[in-house]
């Protein structure tokens, strides 16, 4: 799975790691795209007025996730 970013008007893939997924628990088995949802609730703030969610580490803005 990996992450899109945007920063500076280009777009990132992002690999998820195991760094990321630290403190979860997934009390039933989920599929990428719900996993995708876990993992925008818990790395980034949503900025009404720009209706971005950025990324708590200033990396840039959160677009997706690619499932592989």
């Amino acid at each position: 799975m990996e992450l899109i970013i945007q920063n500076d008007g280009l777009y990132q893939l992002v690999v998820v790691t195991k760094e990321m997924t630290e403190h979860i628990s997934l009390l039933a088995e989920v599929d990428c795209m719900d996993l995708c949802e876990i993992l925008r609730l818990k790395l980034t703030s949503y900025v009404d007025s720009l209706n971005l969610h950025i990324m708590n580490d200033g990396s840039g803005n959160f677009y997706g996730c690619i499932c592989k």
